[in-house]
């Protein structure tokens, strides 16, 4: 793979630090630790299919298909690290060239903490766009606002905005443009907000949830103001109870969001994919089913028994089920009882598997669905048979299958640190008695099902993936630099390479073996039962670890361990075992470098010397009073000296020649010590024998007037050390000069040398590791290094509690790799680069490719113009084998930067039978611009690949919705898959038009007049008898419903859901939902139901007797029209629709309710009884209200296609500057309008005739108010389009991460 740096955010200066002095840094890698309470279940996925989720104060970016981690990225803080407390991705936005708007970025992802902060994320820069404060928007004292609960972004009409919940009850919404601010924030004390959602159905709509069943209703309008409605939702009297209880111990500061306040109680909420207006809430002991429009509760599930609480709720997006998280780690799927919003309990999944894992098991913290998978689904399973396609309900036993072989996508995190990736996967039952879904109409559906309570389906559930990160707090870490005295296998004459791994001792016992280069747990190693407390290399394939524990009986002791851990084998050794407590507890572990020799420091105690034989023995005990102790490292080679020769057959000399012993066996090591009272010593260790170094002395002022030295490093032949007043000397053990500095800081806890290839022009530069947990690098053999320090480079305000540096640097131009231990409990590779010149400004260094099992085939990853081009080939249509790569393709070294050698490219194009339009020369040259991705094998993964070879040949639509959802943009992927039927909706009512007329013309003229029960009566039989379930199953199709049919079925279904609903605001609603799917006899019943003692009594009467007595005299309908236009200006309930509908004027009743507000009700009136140019125009003003409403283009254009309005769609996607869609548009409207064509030619032999050469290029629009210049109009734009792209795509360099 190509390497991991990104594009910069902007030109402007974006950066993740600044570096003091000559040099610079950045982060080349990072593990981060693991997520925790105090992160909240904070998880979220993108469109795209990132997953990102908080830990500890960084957010983790990573791609649960392939269970990779992608980056992370860490709240930058000058105090103390804050817990990430949400984090939401940003809607993808509109396609554009113009990549320096922030709006218009691809991944964008807004990350808040519990400091009150609010991080707006350009995540594939890896780059801060905006930060949102409260407290500096509010003039307050910071921390002040409280940290932040939930994130959740609204649609406006400017934009995307981003609301917040701050402390326990105040919701905000702010602008995240180039100018951020608050725009608007309610107060909803004494309440606790606990969660933000919002709705599917409407992009502007969000709800908040409160812990005590407070719920929020939020419409943000055109005037910056927000209409807000506010509901109740009724939990239970445990709850409520075990919430009183909590709020009296409740020990977190007065601001503390209810996460904080509250971390075992939670309240949570999801809007149903599936059904406008239907809310899913969970309390910890209670399932609620709520509905917005009725303001009430239509089911209460309470919690099995058995069951920990619940913890999360979410809803599937194609089928009814309900998937819920439990707080022992248990996952509950329901299923939604046919007829009523009641969800059964169908099975019981854990996601913590109870082989493999330690006892107790860790924690599920949160967990999500795949939200992306489900338009794949659906792309898949509309392109399967493209004949139903046409007729929207063809197989009335279909729903039987419905959920047979679906398969739900889930990823979950838990406390130690791991990410998991499940399937679910669903398999028929062979129950015998199975339920009969859907056939009962409204009036018996209820009890038509009374044997549906045992589901007739079984899931089960599948381990897919794992990801391994950090499993607990690093405590300490542990870097090999093994000398040539270091062997393989320790034996035999080869040298001990150094490796790309790095060992971190965790809080939990654990110790983690990070491949640097794969930037992964490479493995993991359960070898104590209490916190790792020193971790040493012996050699490269051994570690050696220390812990112990204090003993609590009256004699009193510590148990120290001492374990050796095999990388190899993975066995773990311990020696040094005791058979009581020892006095002192074990202080420090220091290994030699050759891994052969091993130095014991304990507390108050004499140091012990280890031979690290097969089976270890104790050489010596040294009775000092050691402060520190230090082994010698690998000589350093001499600045300028020939390098031609290898550094193995020369490092031995150099060794012996700077030691200046005259002994010089290749087996004896040294080590520098300094005592209490500042004396310095150097030992050697030859066999079993110890002895004086005797080096040469520094003069008499070289001793430190307090004393006490803190820290040492030790590289033949200098040793620097450093004291507790933050002094810094050096001494040359073969000539005896030294001297020293003051670096005006704290004590000195660690000095590490950096490491040295041929060519350096520095041999003295070290890493220093002060007592405030912060650091600096200093190059000792500067004139001044106090001046040329470089301070502190990435990430102010990050701890460091361990340091060392990665010795795997090869050439001179290579950069510095520094390892850092974090207080935040992260790992992290900092890449300096130190600039020889001294200048501020570091020339520019070719980082290291980094390893990748498999690469990340995230096209949205790639360049703007890069992903458009990709885009563009996906629409045109390329062939399956363009994205098989082999080995044969991989280029020597990086396909990134060598230039390939191009062969023709136009054979990987689909042949179709489409007119040209735009530049046909584009594709070939946009193909060039891709190979490169295509040989790293990084556009399309297996899964992909297969299904779009799968649909390339069914239809231009159906690659068209595959190339959006592939970049995660859901709505037009939906509208290019329902835009053949919107078509076929709108030819077929047009070609009948006349037939209808002829028909109507036959009749008598009072016969329409005279029938008007009789019509809807017999209506709703034959539509409640045609019209199956199978309308649900459609998933997120529904949400670009437009035919009669379907509208009629999805109100039909919500009629049994509120039947047991008192009170006269229900009773009114449920008259109107009846009234509009033209059930009048049931809204009569209804109306007489009303007591005689209620004020309403005879205004219902009055509507009852008029609707059951409706007569067509011209007389009566001008009466009823007066009286219906007083009692819509007078009557919220809308009841004059009612009356109009009683004489037959339902265009009228349309209008009356689309002028309320009531669009959807004004569609399932229409729907329910208007045809041909009647019901187009109900459409056509609802898409009018959507488009400039809502803000829905894909919704607005699904709807103007259905009524015939193709001029406006047109229209639309010129204002919207969108070229591309347009052009793709016609495309795929001549192709749906051919089919037509030919099909009914193929119905009627006289008519079909042989079309000319320049008929078949010429685009055919099934619309004559659009003119031909029209079409050749946008195909020129489109040109225009495609060579700004091709331009664009040859400036920018190709790259991945």
């Amino acid at each position: 793979m190509a390497s991991s740096v990104a594009p910069p955010a902007s030109p402007s200066s974006r950066s993740h630090g600044n570096a003091a002095g000559a040099g610079s840094s950045s982060t080349a890698m990072m593990l981060p630790g693991p997520p925790g309470r105090g992160n909240g279940g904070c998880i979220d996925l993108s469109p795209t299919g990132l997953l990102a989720h908080g830990a500890g104060s960084s957010v983790v970016v990573s791609d649960p298909r392939s269970m990779q981690l992608l980056c992370v990225l860490p709240m930058p803080s000058s105090s103390l690290a804050s817990f990430v407390t949400a984090v939401r991705w940003a809607p993808p936005a509109t396609p554009s060239l113009d990549d320096d708007d922030d709006d218009r970025r691809p991944l964008r992802l807004a990350a808040g903490d519990r400091h009150g902060r609010i991080a707006v994320w350009d995540a594939r820069a890896r780059a801060v766009l905006h930060w949102l404060n409260l407290d500096e928007a509010r003039s307050v004292a910071p921390g002040s606002g409280g940290g932040v609960q939930d994130l959740c972004w609204v649609h406006h009409g400017s934009g995307w905005l981003l609301a917040s919940i701050h402390g326990p009850s105040l919701l905000c919404i702010w602008e995240t443009s180039n100018t951020p601010r608050v725009l608007w924030m309610f107060d909803a004390a004494p309440e606790y907000l606990s969660c933000l959602r919002r709705d599917p159905f409407d992009a502007r709509h969000l709800c908040a949830i409160g812990l005590r069943g407070f719920l929020l209703s939020a419409f943000p309008r055109q005037d910056s103001d927000i209409s807000l409605q506010e509901h109740r939702v009724n939990c239970g009297a445990g709850d409520v109870a075990d919430l009183q209880k909590l709020e009296k111990e409740i020990s977190a500061p007065a601001p503390a969001p209810a996460l904080a306040a509250f971390p075992l109680f939670a309240s949570r909420m999801c809007f149903s994919p599936l059904w406008r207006h239907i809310l899913f809430v969970t309390f910890p002991r209670e399932l609620i089913v709520f509905d917005l429009s009725y303001s009430t509760a239509l089911s209460v599930t309470p919690l099995p028994r058995g069951f920990g609480k619940f913890s999360d709720v979410m809803a599937d997006p194609d089928l009814d089920m309900l998937y819920c998280t439990h707080i022992d780690g248990k996952l509950s799927i329901w299923r939604r009882k046919e007829g009523e919003q009641v969800h059964l309990l169908c099975a019981v999944e854990e996601l913590m598997p109870s082989i493999g894992t330690v006892v107790p098991s860790p924690a599920v913290l949160a967990a999500t669905i795949w939200q992306s998978e489900s338009i794949f689904r659906n792309i898949d399973k509309q392109c399967q048979d493209l004949a139903q396609t046409y007729s929207f309900m063809t197989d009335t036993n279909s729903d039987q299958n419905a959920c047979n072989g679906t398969m739900t996508y889930l990823t979950s995190i838990s406390e130690d640190g791991k990410i998991w990736s499940w399937l679910l996967k669903s398999d028929k039952s062979s129950h015998p008695n199975k339920a009969n879904l859907g056939r009962p109409s409204h009036s018996n559906a209820a009890t038509a099902n009374t044997s549906s309570n045992r589901p007739d389906f079984t899931i089960k559930i599948n381990l897919m993936g794992q990801l391994h990160l950090l499993s607990s707090t690093v405590t300490t870490l542990a870097v090999p630099s093994p000398s040539l005295l270091a062997t393989v296998a320790r034996g035999g004459n080869n040298p001990a390479p150094a490796v790309p791994l790095v060992a971190l001792g965790t809080q939990n016992g654990t110790i983690e073996v990070v491949d640097v280069v794969a930037d992964a747990v490479s493995v993991s190693f359960s070898v104590h039962s209490s916190t790792v407390r020193g971790l040493r290399w012996l050699g490269n394939s051994r570690l050696v670890s220390f812990s112990y524990n204090q003993v609590s009986d009256k004699t009193g002791g510590y148990n120290n361990k001492l374990v050796i851990t095999c990388l190899r084998s993975g066995l773990n050794r311990s020696f040094r075992v005791l058979q009581k407590p020892e006095r002192a507890p074990i202080r420090a572990l220091r290994a030699s470098s050759s891994g052969r020799y091993l130095l014991i420091l304990f507390r108050d105690a004499p140091v012990e010397v280890w031979a690290m034989t097969k089976n270890p023995m104790m050489l010596r005990s040294l009775a000092l009073p050691f402060t520190v102790l230090e082994w010698t490292l690998p000589a350093a080679p001499r600045p300028g000296q020939n390098a031609s020769s290898k550094q193995s057959s020369t490092s031995k000399e150099r060794s012996i020649e700077a030691s200046g012993a005259e002994n010089s066996d290749e087996t004896c090591e040294s080590f520098a010590f300094a005592l209490v009272n500042g004396a310095l010593g150097v030992f050697e260790v030859h066999g079993r024998r110890i002895r004086d170094f005797r080096p040469k002395w520094p003069s008499s002022s070289f001793a430190s007037s307090d004393g006490l030295v803190t820290a040492m490093a030790y590289r033949l032949p200098h040793v620097v050390m450093g004291d507790r007043s933050g002094n810094i000397r050096w001494w040359d053990v073969t000539t005896g000069l030294s001297s020293s500095f003051s670096t005006h800081r704290e004590g000195i806890r660690r000095i590490k040398f950096s490491p040295v290839v041929h060519g350096d022009r520095s041999r003295g530069r070290i890493a220093v590791l002060f007592y405030d947990n912060t650091f600096s690098i200093f190059d000792l053999d500067s004139p001044d290094p106090l001046a040329n320090a470089l301070l502190q480079p990435q990430s102010p305000g990050t701890l460091v509690l361990e340091l060392d540096w990665l010795s795997t640097r090869t050439t001179k131009d290579e950069p510095l790799m520094l390892c850092i231990a974090g207080a935040d409990s992260s790992f992290r590779l900092i890449e300096v680069n130190i600039d020889t010149k001294g200048s501020s400004i570091s020339k520019p260094v070719a980082t290291k490719e980094r390893f990748r099992p498999m690469p990340f085939c995230l096209p949205v990853l790639f360049p703007t113009a890069h992903a458009l081009a990709l885009r563009m080939i996906l629409q045109l249509g390329v062939k399956p084998s363009w994205f098989e790569c082999n080995n044969n393709d991989k280029l020597a070294g990086d396909s990134f930067k060598v230039t390939p050698a191009f062969g023709d490219l136009r054979s990987y194009m689909i042949e179709t039978t489409l007119p040209p339009i735009g530049d046909v020369v584009v594709a070939e040259l946009l193909l060039k611009v891709l190979e490169p991705y295509r040989k790293e094998g990084c556009i399309l993964d297996d899964g992909r690949a297969r299904l779009y070879s799968a649909i390339v040949n069914k239809g231009a639509c159906a690659r068209f919705a595959f190339a959006a959802a592939i970049f995660g943009d859901f709505q037009e992927a939906l509208f290019w898959l329902q835009l053949p039927q919107a078509l076929h909706h709108f030819l077929d009512k047009s070609t009948s038009r006349s037939r209808e007329k002829i028909s109507q013309s036959s009749l008598h003229p009072d016969s329409e007049q005279g029938s008007t029960f009789n019509r809807i009566t017999s209506r709703e039989r034959s539509v409640s008898g045609k019209f199956t379930k199978n309308a649900a199953n459609c998933g997120q199709l529904s949400s670009m419903a437009f035919k009669q049919e379907q509208l009629w079925f999805n109100a039909n279904e919500r009629i049994p859901w509120h039947d047991k609903l008192d009170g006269e605001e229900a009773l009114q609603k449920r008259v109107h939902e009846l009234v509009s799917l033209g059930n009048l006899e049931a809204a009569v019943s209804l109306l007489l139901s009303t007591p005689p003692e209620g004020s309403n009594f005879y205004p219902n009467a009055l509507r009852a007797v008029v609707l059951s007595s409706a007569v067509s005299q011209s007389l009566h309908e001008l009466a009823v029209k007066v009286v219906a236009a007083n009692m819509v200006r007078t009557d919220k309930s809308l009841s004059g629709t009612h009356l109009l509908c009683a004489v037959g004027r339902y265009q009228e009743a349309c209008s009356q309710l689309q002028d309320a507000g009531c669009w959807n009700d004004a569609a399932t009136l229409a729907a329910s009884h208007l045809q041909g140019s009647d019901y187009a125009r109900v459409l056509q003003r609802w898409a009018d209200y959507v488009l400039r409403g809502e803000h829905n283009m894909w919704r607005a254009l699904i709807l103007y296609v259905a009524a015939g309005a193709l001029p406006e769609a047109l229209d639309t996607l010129r204002k919207n500057q969108r070229p591309d869609i347009a052009a793709m548009f016609l495309l795929a409207c001549h192709e749906t309008y051919s089919q037509i064509l030919s099909e009914s030619e193929a119905e009627d032999d006289t008519s079909r005739l042989a079309l000319t050469p320049e008929q078949t290029e010429k685009l055919r629009f099934p619309s004559k108010n659009v003119a031909d210049e029209d079409l050749i109009a946008v195909s020129e734009v489109f040109g225009q389009y495609q060579q700004k792209l091709v331009h664009l795509c040859m400036d920018v360099e190709p790259t991945a991460d």
